[in-house]
């Protein structure tokens, strides 16, 4: 798959973004990190897809609530309330991005060295509880 130099620049900033808001995390919900973070992980997702289609995507009928609760999270954030706004940013988060989880677990049990672990017994079981995925035949 072709990138163009935008879109290049979109993942490493999405990257970054989502590195921040890890760091943040550990870091005993660090609020600034954190709206580094959502700031980059914004602007690096909008790179990547698209301003018309970041718009759409969030706009969407049926995930006004994820974008309402994803949005109201970071701003919670920059209130300086990060655990709370952090909560909210999850749960719209996974509105938001729920559909794609499949996908992803798909794309990581096709991974060297994660996919023989997501594919262990116990392991896989949770996982496709979780994702509503099933294992690769």
């Amino acid at each position: 798959m072709w990138l163009s130099d935008m879109q290049k620049i979109g993942v490493g900033l999405t990257a970054t973004g989502l590195f921040f808001m890890f760091l943040g995390v550990l870091l005993f919900f660090d609020s600034g990190l954190l709206a580094i973070g959502n700031i980059l992980f914004l602007s690096g997702l909008t790179l990547v897809i698209g301003f018309n289609k970041t718009i759409a995507f969030f706009m969407r009928k049926q995930k006004i609530l994820g974008t309402v609760c994803f949005i109201g999270g970071i701003f919670i954030v920059f209130l300086k309330w990060p655990v709370v706004g952090m909560m909210v940013e999850l749960f719209g988060f996974i509105n938001l991005f729920g559909d794609f989880f499949p996908v992803v677990i798909g794309f990581l049990r096709k991974m060297p060295v994660i996919g023989p672990i997501l594919n262990l017994p116990g392991i896989a079981q949770i996982v496709n509880r979780i994702s509503g995925t099933r294992l690769p035949v």
